[in-house]
């Protein structure tokens, strides 16, 4: 087989998507993980992280395979190298590499270089492990109906935002986001998944966004690159906070979703983080299972 990558959901169909979260959820349950027996894993590190680190170490661990942190100060990509270069090295000693950087061309050159697959563990366009974590949270919340589902995304349209547009297009559920128009998400992404999905819809109102909404899925304010524009983001999105009072506004059965690290308080209320309809740190929790599954799934192709 020739090797794969999985740098954005786009690179893939419905049909492989869907058999990886279902695999994330068989594994879930406790079904035996293979292809993994004395494999390695290098994740390079040129964000902070504490939810992509360890998901993707107890991943590898669950699997049967090692895992080692590269943080950029510890890579000659600090003095200099290319990262197709790291790439092309990497792949001698590694069997699959994990990065999470800032510049969406620096996965893209990453892969190309190397001969083993890469998996973007986020970039500044796109979050792809992320959403895909939140559509088997979806499908476990929901019972399995995808399709029918509503999921509403309040707030910035950023990164995760973006891959969630991806795998509504992708998957097919309804998605409305609900940005202030200055920080919608980038056209370039959303009119194609709209072609492919009519029910990808923006509306700036967060009230009329919630309506019928089966997940309300929220992000910080303020991403990582952002902070010079704080106080102007404070005051644009304070009437976008998920609280109580904009929860009851969608159905009584409502899921609310965060891809954290979240700011209490900010974007969403501690009643609500905390409450009997968060899923929160379950959808967490499930970013370990369905990397699980990515990283079983591209070892398989090698």
């Amino acid at each position: 087989m020739s090797k794969r990558d999985f740098v954005i959901l786009t690179d893939y169909d419905k049909q492989t998507l869907s058999s990886i979260v279902d695999r994330a959820i068989e594994m879930k349950g406790g079904a035996k993980p293979h292809r993994g027996e004395d494999k390695a894993l290098a994740m390079i590190f040129t964000k902070p992280s504490t939810r992509t680190n360890v998901s993707f170490r107890m991943a590898m661990h669950r699997l049967g395979g090692t895992s080692m942190y590269l943080g950029q100060e510890t890579l000659q990509l600090s003095r200099g190298e290319t990262i197709g270069d790291t790439g092309k090295t990497l792949a001698r000693y590694v069997d699959i590499i994990m990065i999470r950087t800032f510049d969406h061309q620096d996965v893209v050159d990453l892969a190309a270089g190397s001969s083993v697959p890469v998996i973007n563990g986020l970039t500044d366009l796109c979050h792809p492990c992320q959403a895909m974590g939140d559509v088997m949270t979806l499908k476990e919340s929901l019972d399995g109906s995808l399709e029918d589902a509503k999921l509403t995304y309040i707030g910035d349209g950023n990164n995760v935002c973006h891959s969630l547009i991806h795998a509504a297009g992708i998957f097919g559920f309804s998605l409305t986001v609900s940005a202030p128009e200055q920080f919608a998400p980038d056209s370039d992404v959303l009119k194609p998944m709209q072609d492919r999905n009519s029910n990808i819809v923006v509306d700036s109102d967060p009230v009329s966004a919630v309506q019928g909404a089966d997940a309300i899925y929220t992000d910080v304010w303020v991403s990582m690159g952002d902070e010079d524009e704080a106080d102007k983001r404070y005051e644009i999105f304070g009437d976008y906070q998920v609280n109580s009072e904009l929860l009851s506004h969608a159905k009584d059965s409502c899921i609310v979703m965060h891809c954290l690290p979240a700011n209490r308080g900010e974007e969403l209320t501690d009643a609500v983080m905390d409450g009997e309809q968060s899923r929160v740190f379950e959808q967490a929790e499930n970013r370990m299972h369905s990397q699980q599954a990515i990283l079983e799934y591209l070892l398989g192709t090698i």
